[in-house]
């Protein structure tokens, strides 16, 4: 109860301290940073997903629903990413699907319900919603969310268009680090805690088999057990963690011979750092063979 009430608190002082900036409401982080990218201080970025939530499966209350509403632009990502979009009244002439472009290039995913902590039961059956993490696709993304806000906030227009080649630029740019940085692993098998990694895993060659383990938790036995089958089926010898684990879980990783890496996929605000700073070093580091 407090945590909404601070949160209802924090909405309404970033409402009244935009009273002269124009609003664009984003469903994930990736998309909040576009935004922040392309407006500068001109404009007024909401993204209301507390932290430790997950944007994919959160529900926002009615003080959230109505601070959205308010929004010249409200930036969704598609593919099925924060399905309570389509639960929800929105005005339609400020909404963007930022990933319609390539709709038909979604990765279609298996039928698998389970839960999330807070965010209780859920299916990933569907579509693949993570689309971000092949940054061209990103750059087509930011570019939809350009042509939006410029049609939407007249007064932003020559802002947005200063920014966008600039912003398209250190997304193809990242696209093709990662393309040389990952180029080792092509031809060997990653394991991944969580399926979220599926356009990645398209994007630069890699083929990733993913668990169904809760982030930030402490594997069960079964789950353990899992991990050491599908390491002995692939010879697998990465292991990714969506969010950081417990050190025991680290330790035991290791002690099956797996070298464990923390590489987010950042729906949600960092706490510190920014996409594309944090993304350099996660692919840097998914990349060293050492």
């Amino acid at each position: 109860m407090l945590k909404r009430i601070v949160l209802t608190a924090a909405l309404a002082a970033s409402a009244a301290g935009a009273q002269d900036r124009p609003v664009v409401a984003a469903v994930n982080y990736p998309l909040a940073w576009m935004a922040e990218q392309l407006g500068g201080d001109a404009v007024e970025v909401l993204f209301p997903v507390p932290e430790g939530q997950d944007p994919s499966f959160w529900r926002p209350g009615l003080s959230e629903i109505a601070a959205i509403q308010q929004a010249e632009v409200i930036a969704l990502n598609g593919a099925g990413f924060a399905a309570w979009t389509t639960r929800t009244t929105l005005p339609r002439s400020r909404l963007i699907d930022t990933s319609a472009a390539f709709s038909d290039s979604y990765i279609a995913t298996q039928s698998i319900t389970h839960s999330h902590g807070a965010d209780g039961e859920h299916s990933h059956e569907g579509t693949a919603s993570y689309t971000w993490l092949d940054f061209n696709q990103a750059a087509q993304q930011a570019r939809a969310l350009a042509a939006m806000m410029e049609q939407r906030i007249p007064a932003l227009r020559d802002t947005v268009t200063a920014a966008l080649p600039d912003l398209v630029a250190e997304l193809e740019a990242l696209h093709a680090e990662a393309g040389t940085a990952l180029a080792g692993l092509q031809g060997r098998t990653i394991l991944a805690t969580h399926p979220r990694y599926q356009y990645f895993a398209r994007a630069y060659g890699l083929e990733i088999a993913a668990m169904e383990w809760e982030a930030g938790a402490m594997p069960t036995a079964a789950q353990w057990q899992d991990l050491e089958a599908k390491k002995q089926d692939t010879g697998a010898r990465i292991l990714i963690w969506e969010a950081e684990p417990p050190a025991d879980a680290l330790d035991m990783a290791s002690d099956m011979g797996l070298r464990s890496l923390v590489f987010s996929p950042l729906a949600g605000r960092p706490q510190t750092g920014d996409f594309l700073a944090i993304m350099r070093h996660q692919i840097a580091a998914l990349g060293d063979p050492g």
